[in-house]
């Protein structure tokens, strides 16, 4: 079973990581769309081929329904702490997603300019320098690492060909530190391959890219809801915990969200 957001614009919704969240969905509504399959993903599988956009709503669409949604919170008198772009797969798949989000910062200037404007992206998409430049801007840019090595980076994360983890860490360092680094600790078993991110040589790999990025802080979290193989095991707090003190001894703030 799969957790799909059927509405371009939904909730808000109650995040352990971002309070009082209003979600943008730039995907379909209907079907997963993304660069990544990761063992995790409550949207479950990707199934559609990326560079598909006829399902995908205009930016047009996404400006008028995002702000009748904030004049409605406004004259309810309900304030979101964070307007964040997430949804069914990796948004920055959208090929507006730059002047999406340029409509976005407008409109939370507009009626709630204490509202953070964060992107939830899996990184794959930094190539393209409208995107890159695009991430810059929010302020609160949170971007996926799970992985120390190649070969994990491909157990959890399941990248579309011709995406390294090598290369991503590299466009990682070009945001100089202005970004939120978001990681994932998990261990379980895919294709009867057993995978744990958590210990050894894999998290040392992680942690020396988390050194060399150097972001403003770290999110560390858990699994948390259904995932489209049972074979995962959800790290405890206290694993977790002890992590956030390895990233917090390199001088890196660091917070378990669980």
């Amino acid at each position: 079973m799969s957790i799909l957001f059927h509405e371009v614009v939904f909730g808000p919704v109650h995040s352990r990581r971002l309070g009082v969240s209003l979600g943008i969905n730039l995907l379909p509504v209907d079907t997963k769309y993304c660069t990544f399959n990761c063992v995790y993903c409550e949207c479950g599988w990707s199934h559609e081929a990326v560079g598909r956009s006829n399902k995908l709503p205009t930016r047009e669409t996404v400006k008028t329904k995002l702000e009748e949604k904030l004049a409605a919170m406004k004259a309810s008198g309900l304030r979101p702490d964070a307007i964040t772009f997430a949804g069914n797969g990796e948004p920055t798949i959208h090929p507006q997603f730059p002047g999406i989000l340029d409509d976005t910062i407008a409109l939370r200037d507009k009626y709630f300019p204490d509202a953070q404007v964060s992107v939830l992206t899996n990184s794959s998409t930094l190539d393209n320098p409208a995107i890159f430049e695009a991430l810059k801007r929010t302020g609160n840019s949170i971007l996926k690492l799970d992985a120390g090595t190649e070969k994990m980076f491909r157990l959890i994360n399941s990248p579309r060909s011709g995406i390294t983890l090598k290369h991503i860490v590299e466009k990682l360092k070009e945001f100089e530190g202005q970004l939120i680094i978001q990681t994932l600790f998990i261990r379980g078993e895919k294709d009867g391959k057993k995978f744990d991110n958590t210990t050894g040589p894999e998290f040392m790999r992680w942690l020396k890219h988390v050194k060399s990025i150097n972001p403003k802080y770290v999110m560390i979290y858990p699994i948390d809801r259904e995932t489209p193989i049972h074979t995962l095991e959800k790290v405890s707090f206290d694993e977790l915990r002890a992590i956030a003190a390895r990233v917090e001894a390199e001088g890196i703030k660091t917070q378990v969200y669980y």
